[in-house]
C-alpha cells in the first residue's frame, strides 16, 4: 500500500543518509554542534530543526568558512540562535558545555576553498573521541568521510576502527558506504550513545 503524497524511496549518497539521520534526532529546543562549519548549509539546515528554542554551536578552523556560515545564518535569520567559533574541532569541548543531541562532521575541505588545507586524522580523531564523550544518552554522531585524496583516504581508513572498538552497550554503530561507487565517493558513520 502506497502512502499519499510520499515521494518514492530512493537510495542516495551518505550526505543525504546524514541529514535524514539528522531531521529525524533533533527536536526542537534542542543543541546540536556542526564541527565542520564549511559554507554553512548544513549549519542553517541545523538551525531551522532545532527552531528558536534551540541552539547551534559551529566550529571550524577557517575563519573564511565561518564568515560565510555567518553570513548565510543571517541572510536566513537564524543567526540569534547559533554561536559560531573559528576553533578547531578538536577542541569543541572548550565551547560545548553541556552534553548534546547530536553532532555533525562533514570531513575534507572547505567547498570552494583552498583543497590543500583539509581536516586531518591527527584532528579529527580526537574530535570524535571528544563529540563521542559529550553525547547525551539518545545522542547521535555522524561523520561524513571523503576519501579519494591523501588525507580524506587516511581518515576513511582509520574511522572504522575507532567506531568497531566502541562498546555495543555504550554505542550502536553504523557504517554506510556504496560498494559499486568510485573510491572518491562519500561514506557515512552514525554512532548513537545508549541509555
Amino acid at each position: 500500500m502506497e502512502l499519499q503524497n510520499q515521494p518514492p524511496y530512493e537510495l542516495r549518497s551518505a550526505r543525504f543518509l546524514a541529514a535524514e539521520v539528522h531531521a529525524r534526532v533533533l527536536r526542537p529546543g534542542d543543541t546540536v554542534v556542526d564541527a565542520t562549519l564549511g559554507n554553512g548549509h548544513d549549519a542553517c539546515r541545523l538551525a531551522e530543526l532545532v527552531g528558536p528554542t534551540g541552539r547551534l554551536i559551529g566550529l571550524d578552523i577557517q575563519p573564511e568558512a565561518v564568515s560565510r556560515s555567518r553570513e548565510r545564518l543571517a541572510e536566513a535569520g537564524l543567526i540569534d540562535r547559533c554561536e559560531l567559533h573559528a576553533l578547531s574541532h578538536d577542541r569543541m569541548a572548550e565551547v560545548v558545555p553541556e552534553p548534546v543531541r547530536l553532532i555533525v562532521f562533514n570531513l575534507g575541505w572547505l567547498p570552494g576553498g583552498d583543497k590543500r588545507v583539509t581536516t586531518h586524522w591527527e584532528t579529527t580523531e580526537r574530535a570524535v573521541r571528544a563529540a563521542l564523550t559529550l553525547l547525551q544518552p539518545g545522542g547521535v554522531l555522524t561523520v561524513c568521510a571523503y576519501p579519494g585524496h591523501a588525507a580524506g583516504d587516511e581518515e576513511r581508513n582509520a574511522l572504522p576502527g575507532l567506531f568497531a572498538a566502541l562498546r555495543p552497550q555504550d554505542f550502536n554503530v553504523l557504517h554506510q558506504r556504496f560498494l559499486n561507487a568510485g573510491p572518491g565517493a562519500p561514506e557515512c558513520f552514525v554512532a548513537q550513545r545508549q541509555g
